[in-house]
């Protein structure tokens, strides 16, 4: 019932940029929290980014400064600015939101993810 679609994955020169993009649609009350994740072979899926319906933010340590998320909530869209991107972030990354449907259940999504690549 709901349906989250990510853009803005590429490939891109270290000290880049990109900005991705997830957008969600569905019978849609709230969207609580957003969240960038992403996941390199052969490591865990990390934490990039969250964001909470009041606009806080969290960041992993390894992206503050560089990256930064915001949310469109006329859009039910969460964005992921990334600046000065290095090889180590290339991965497949991922959004994930809490929805809260319309019948007031509370479910988590995920995108199927965007690989971003990072290479000279």
């Amino acid at each position: 019932q709901v349906q989250l679609v990510e853009s803005g994955g590429g490939l891109v020169q270290p000290g880049g940029s990109l900005r991705l993009s997830c957008a969600a649609s569905g019978s849609i009350f709230s969207i609580n929290v957003m969240g960038w994740y992403r996941q390199a072979p052969g490591k865990e899926r990390e934490l990039v980014a969250t964001i909470t319906s009041g606009d806080s933010t969290n960041y992993a340590d390894s992206v503050k400064g560089r990256f930064t998320i915001s949310r469109d909530n006329a859009k039910n869209t969460v964005y992921l600015q990334m600046n000065s991107l290095k090889p180590e972030d290339m991965a497949v990354y991922s959004c994930k939101m809490l929805v809260v449907v319309l019948n007031r259940y509370g479910y988590q999504y995920w995108g199927q993810g965007t690989q971003v690549t990072v290479s000279s």
